[in-house]
């Protein structure tokens, strides 16, 4: 494996940043309430993805902070069909459940193929060619400003004209029965499209017409923007089980496609355009989020036990349905632990410079805050840190999880979600395609922002919008549990070994296709 020059290795995890405000004070005075208080530029997460779709928008993060702050007036895209884009593999997972128990049989296998692709054509067909095909009349501009699959320049370069330029024919492919564009689809839903002028704007663009839409408050058209992007920039090391740092035209969207990590000088160059679009945003508080070290999701399992007892690396990360008896290095798919750790190597380097960004921000007098969501999920590892003390670093703690996921049996954890007839047995925090989170992993997102809106002064009312709540505002985790299907009722056909997924993926490339 070749590293760029530009890649520090690093023997200890990077320590997360604990205070959001990084130690700077900054004077604030306000005036009035601003009319849009909550706007959220990101990709997968921030629009609420989960196991391969984006479908239950109203569970995005964004959607969970605005019930909490008693806002209704919260706006984001909606994606119906069976089972949004570009494909459910939890609904895909009870489709098979249904016709053939928890468990396939091998004489079962045909005619579970031929379920699973009827499935998939049903939502291929819907979107290409059914009601998804048409997209709903263009209404005021939305508040979660995110797609799945974006990375910095995505968020930088595509507007609705460009999206819709890349939708062609569809045609309907027998074995490929994946919903053709689905990501360009997604974001025609997300992209201001009203006017000529519209239909050319970026992500950033909608959220500086947000944030010109002054009233109450004279200055500001945003109470608190939300920047929660650069994920897509490393992502596609585990989905594709494959390293390939980026080279001439990381820039450009034409050439990039290739790459599955960005080296850290093409990421900060790309930042610094991201830092100086989000300056022109008038919103009172921004919160930054450094990018997860995407290596601890669980759809990229190390086998073969650790480098070391005081290692947080494996020799090699697979598909969690591999089990290390299984497992052949040049045969499965895998990444090595050296490029897991040059991956995350580079990732703190990302974290590094974001914090960076708003450092100079608040010495600036802008009112901007790090959330270090790589920190919380460091301190969710299961396999890396949890269950290896030796290999924790001096700083690491365990989350604390709310009150509400600590009683559940078993607790919630960031290790691929299995199930049987019995209920939930492993898993919790990360949804079907082992890397988006569940209903509750959301919840988490949520509350860190919470406190830290809660720090800027933001006021959260109750449920009538109109009286202010006292004391902690905390998510209300019973809502999302009742709300989380996964946590309550996973299909049982998601065994312990992982049979049916592993299957589903080797006979459809699912991962590969839905992951982004």
């Amino acid at each position: 494996m070749s590293i760029p020059d530009d890649v520090v290795i690093t023997a200890e995890a990077r320590e997360p940043v604990w205070d959001p405000t990084l130690g700077i004070p900054v004077a604030t005075a306000w005036q009035g309430k601003p009319i849009n208080r909550l706007v959220a530029i990101g990709d997968s997460i921030t629009q609420g993805f989960a196991s391969g779709a984006i479908y239950q928008t109203d569970l995005s993060y964004p959607a969970i902070v605005a019930y909490e702050l008693g806002w209704d007036g919260l706006r984001y895209p909606t994606y119906g069909g069976p089972g949004g884009l570009p494909l459910n593999i939890e609904l895909l997972l009870r489709v098979l459940e249904e016709r053939f128990g928890a468990e396939l049989s091998w004489w079962e296998l045909p005619m579970a193929l031929f379920a699973a692709r009827q499935f998939a054509d049903q939502v291929e067909d819907y979107w290409e060619r059914g009601p998804g095909s048409v997209l709903p009349a263009p209404s005021a501009t939305n508040h979660v400003l995110a797609v799945y699959g974006w990375a910095l320049r995505d968020a930088l370069d595509l507007t609705a004209d460009r999206c819709a330029a890349e939708i062609g024919q569809p045609t309907d492919d027998l074995v490929d029965q994946i919903v053709q564009n689905h990501s360009a689809r997604a974001a025609l839903r997300v992209l201001p499209r009203a006017t000529a002028a519209d239909r050319r704007s970026t992500l950033f663009d909608a959220a500086v017409a947000l944030g010109a839409q002054t009233g109450d408050d004279p200055e500001y058209g945003i109470e608190t923007l939300v920047i929660f992007l650069g994920a897509n920039n490393a992502l596609g090391t585990v989905s594709q089980l494959r390293v390939e740092w980026s080279g001439p035209g990381y820039d450009d969207l034409s050439r990039n496609g290739s790459f599955t990590v960005w080296r850290p000088t093409h990421f900060i160059a790309e930042l610094a355009h991201v830092a100086d679009k989000v300056q022109a945003i008038r919103a009172r508080h921004v919160i930054w989020c450094t990018v997860p070290h995407v290596t601890i999701a669980p759809i990229a399992r190390g086998v073969n036990g650790k480098l070391a007892p005081e290692s947080r690396y494996f020799p090699y990360y697979t598909r969690p349905w591999i089990s290390d008896s299984q497992f052949e290095a040049g045969r499965d798919p895998s990444i090595t632990g050296d490029e897991a750790r040059a991956v995350d190597s580079a990732i703190d380097q990302y974290n590094d410079a974001i914090t960076l960004v708003v450092g100079d921000a608040r010495r600036q007098g802008r009112d901007w805050y790090l959330l270090d969501i790589a920190g919380v999920l460091d301190r969710l590892a299961s396999r890396r840190y949890l269950e290896s003390p030796q290999a924790r670093p001096s700083w690491w703690r365990p989350y604390p999880l709310p009150p509400e996921l600590a009683a559940l049996s078993p607790m919630p954890d960031s290790r691929f979600l299995t199930g049987d007839a019995s209920g939930r047995r492993t898993g919790g925090l990360f949804s079907l395609d082992g890397t988006h989170p569940t209903t509750v992993g959301y919840g988490i997102v949520a509350q860190e922002l919470i406190d830290i809106m809660v720090r800027a002064g933001v006021i959260f009312y109750q449920r009538d919008g109109r009286t202010p709540r006292t004391g902690p505002v905390r998510v209300d985790f019973a809502r999302l549990i009742r709300r989380d299907t996964l946590l309550t009722r996973p299909p049982t056909n998601v065994t312990a070994s992982l049979d049916v997924l592993g299957w589903a993926d080797e006979t459809l490339d699912l991962i590969r296709r839905v992951i982004p």
